[in-house]
């Protein structure tokens, strides 16, 4: 691995540094290496703790791990890392991927659901993947038990593509460690964590972004009301990517959140031609994504203007437009204090561009 890619995959794993900090480092400083000398003053005028980057062996030990286990990192803005999944404000800023990376070049569509999912729910699943395949669709999901499940067995020989919670070397859950191995090998197997992590709870929203970001738009087969598919199903929704369901019986628990999405103004799903047609492949008018704005690179606030932004800070999630609206802080200041604040660990950032102190 290049010194470079070392020093970016430093500043990743840096405690309190998520996908918008880092893209805000890399903007204002220009490099991982300058960002990294940079984090103690902007940590102690953030009125924090200091901010210890990992021992360079320790990222070597990651790099070295990645390598035996015959994956590879993808840093977003190079290479093959999925253009759609770059197009996200939260956007990982490097994945770990092992097998077919031409699948990522393919147009793509992620299908989630419940776990305990019904027999004829996964079936429907399986099948709808498959045909999706047969016309050229990759398919995302995320390993679970029940609709992913289905989703990946479908679609396996066609193309699919796996988002894990934990790390690439994990199998979980552990019965379907013989369908993650053989995705590692026919499909693609993506991971944000460093291999060795066992996912834990907090983890899978974060899949959950990785998936809706992939696709064109997300299927959503069985869902209870408050599930994490629905979590998918609402990123989606906030990528402007397409959001699909499909119905089920209203006296069915598991067929409550696709349901409330059709409701809501979600396209209602009964084949694979339903979703091509909602995706508008059927006529080659593929949506594609507006344009990413480039990261807003912070400039240096005063302490009037710190004193200003933070005393609108709680607990409650408040869009950044509106920090900056209410606050009167050019918008480069009101970045670079809601900076100086995650990296100190007292922000917290929430879907929809929103923010919180932590």
């Amino acid at each position: 691995m290049k010194p470079g890619d070392l020093a970016r995959l430093r500043l990743i794993r840096t405690r309190s540094i998520g996908p918008v900090a880092y893209a805000q480092l890399i903007a204002r400083f220009g490099s991982a290496e300058a960002a990294l000398d940079a984090l103690p003053d902007l940590a102690r005028r953030g009125g924090g703790r200091a901010v210890a980057p990992p021992p360079i062996a320790d990222i070597v030990r990651e790099a070295e791990a990645v390598d035996r286990f015959g994956a590879r990192y993808l840093f977003r803005g190079q290479g093959l890392y999925p253009r759609l999944l770059a197009e996200i404000e939260a956007a990982p800023p490097a994945i770990v991927a092992k097998g077919d990376l031409t699948l990522l070049d393919r147009p793509a569509v992620a299908m989630v659901g419940a776990r305990n999912a019904s027999a004829a729910a996964g079936r429907f699943a399986r099948q709808l993947a498959h045909d999706l395949g047969a016309d050229k669709m990759v398919v995302v999901s995320g390993l679970a038990r029940g609709i992913d499940t289905a989703a990946h067995a479908g679609s396996i020989d066609q193309g699919t593509i796996a988002v894990i919670a934990g790390g690439l070397d994990i199998f979980y859950p552990p019965e379907n460690e013989a369908l993650q191995r053989a995705i590692g090998e026919r499909g693609v197997v993506i991971a944000e964590m460093p291999p060795g992590t066992e996912p834990r709870a907090r983890h899978f929203p974060y899949r959950n972004r990785i998936i809706a970001g992939i696709g064109r738009g997300t299927i959503v087969v069985e869902a209870a009301p408050r599930s994490g598919s629905l979590i998918t199903a609402r990123y989606a929704a906030d990528y402007g990517r397409e959001v699909m369901a499909v119905p089920g019986s209203p006296l069915d628990p598991r067929a409550q959140g696709c349901n409330l999405l059709i409701r809501e103004g979600a396209t209602l799903i009964q084949s694979a031609a339903d979703v091509l047609e909602s995706l508008g492949t059927l006529t080659g008018l593929v949506r594609e994504p507006a344009p990413r704005a480039a990261p807003l690179a912070p400039i240096d606030a005063g302490d009037a203007e710190r004193r200003a932004v933070t005393d609108l800070l709680g607990n409650t999630p408040v869009p950044v437009d509106e920090l900056v609206r209410q606050s009167g802080v050019p918008a480069a200041a009101v970045q670079t204090v809601l900076l100086e604040l995650e990296l100190a660990g007292r922000l917290e950032r929430h879907a929809g561009n929103r923010v919180a102190l932590g």
